[in-house]
């Protein structure tokens, strides 16, 4: 390969790492380039012992050869690829039966992570109620718990939506039957429900809350939507929770976000939206482009993207199948559960979650645990754990969470719950 324009052959010479900004005035032959990266990378947390993250971290060495195959075709050409833009709509197709709907009937993109899918959703409810009420001067508001992700404030944010959160308290951080009927109004463009909050790892009941907005529109003719954001759970229910009634089976549910680089099992960068159908998906989300070959609507915010994950998401569902991914799902919950049970063992935390929906363990601690010293102290025995306050009203709490992913081994569970075991006896 002809060695790159301004490149001094033989050298790599960058800048003095005290130069105020700007590129190296000659370039680097490939290994010393690399090489420059991994020293400035070389203190940051190894992804497998991060377990502040629900992304997946590891991944099979033929679906990593896959990745990087497909990782120069850009999602948004679907006249140069249409094999990558059917296998969007097939796992769209996929999905939507996973999650209850018709596979012949819900629609539905990949997007960049669940925050763009979010957006998207929260959009399309602005836009129905605003066609559902007419003109006029009041605001919207959107309902959710005081767990949802930042991403839903986000949107409010933007679009000038009043956030109506409904308050945390001891042992609900969530959003639950009980609070809706008191939030809602006609000015409601939709409820927010979180199949797996990032705080807790739990569910919250959306069946009970559909219930609900059933009864507040028999007696007051307010017709409510409902959003599931599963980003977590929406690759942990439909394997683990057949049972469970929460997704496009529910008439009033009329879309739903995941995250497919979470227990999808794919690398960051990919989220899932889809609707119940083409008329719960706002007609205005729709752009028409032609400069790329040919005529397409496109609905997503972002638009040239590498289509390596949506390859992967579908390698994933061909590799692992359903009964692949129970068992993977199940495997991680038994950890996480075996993980609490140790640290209750200890007698000196509190469980906001403990496994039994996300496989996540999320504690508080008695007052004289300091959760941030504990944190210190797992960070020198190599793993990374967030601490964080809890939402306005327990905020005077602070929490630790840990998130069980696929790549975390029983004997890793064994020595994470020694390394706290050794912390809280010398706290004693």
């Amino acid at each position: 390969m002809p060695v790159p324009s301004g490149t001094k052959e033989g050298s790599a010479r960058p800048r003095p790492s005290g130069s105020p900004g700007g590129i190296p005035e000659y370039g680097a032959d490939p290994a010393a380039a690399a090489a420059a990266v991994r020293l400035r990378l070389r203190d940051d947390t190894e992804p497998v012992r991060n377990l502040a993250t629900f992304l997946t971290t590891s991944f099979e060495p033929e679906a990593q050869r896959l990745h990087n195959a497909y990782l120069n075709r850009n999602l948004a050409d679907r006249e140069q690829y249409p094999g990558v833009d059917e296998l969007v709509r097939e796992c769209v197709r996929m999905l939507g039966h996973l999650w209850g709907g018709d596979p012949n009937g819900v629609v539905g993109s990949a997007t960049t992570g669940s925050s763009e899918a979010a957006m998207m959703a929260g959009l399309s409810l602005l836009h129905r109620w605003a066609e559902r009420t007419g003109p006029g001067n009041r605001r919207p508001n959107l309902v959710m718990g005081a767990g949802v992700h930042a991403c839903w404030r986000n949107f409010c944010r933007h679009w000038e939506v009043e956030p109506r959160v409904a308050p945390a308290r001891p042992g609900c951080i969530g959003l639950d039957a009980g609070s809706v009927a008191e939030l809602c109004d006609e000015s409601t463009i939709g409820v927010v429900t979180v199949l797996g909050g990032t705080l807790d790892g739990r569910y919250e009941p959306v069946r009970e809350i559909t219930e609900e907005l059933d009864r507040v529109a028999a007696e007051s003719g307010i017709e409510v939507p409902v959003h599931v954001d599963a980003a977590g759970g929406g690759f942990i229910a439909p394997f683990l929770d057949p049972d469970l009634a929460w997704g496009f089976d529910l008439p009033r549910v009329v879309s739903i976000n995941a995250s497919g680089h979470k227990y999808g099992q794919v690398p960051p960068g990919l989220g899932w939206v889809l609707w119940r159908d083409r008329d719960h998906r706002s007609r205005r989300l729709g752009f028409p482009v032609n400069y790329l070959g040919s005529n397409h609507t496109y609905h997503e915010f972002s638009f040239s993207r590498s289509a390596a994950p949506v390859v992967l998401q579908y390698y994933n569902f061909v590799r692992y199948g359903f009964a692949g991914y129970r068992s993977m799902h199940a495997r991680s919950r038994i950890l996480a559960q075996d993980l609490a049970a140790r640290l209750r063992g200890t007698g000196r935390f509190h469980f906001l979650g403990d496994g039994r929906d996300l496989p996540v363990v999320a504690v508080t601690a008695e007052p004289d645990l300091k959760l941030a010293q504990l944190a210190a102290h797992l960070g020198e025995c190599g793993w990374s754990v967030p601490v964080y306050q809890l939402p306005p009203d327990l905020d005077e709490l602070t929490a630790m969470r840990v998130v069980v992913r696929s790549d975390l081994r029983p004997d890793e569970v064994v020595a994470f719950a020694a390394a706290v075991d050794e912390f809280t006896r010398s706290t004693k």
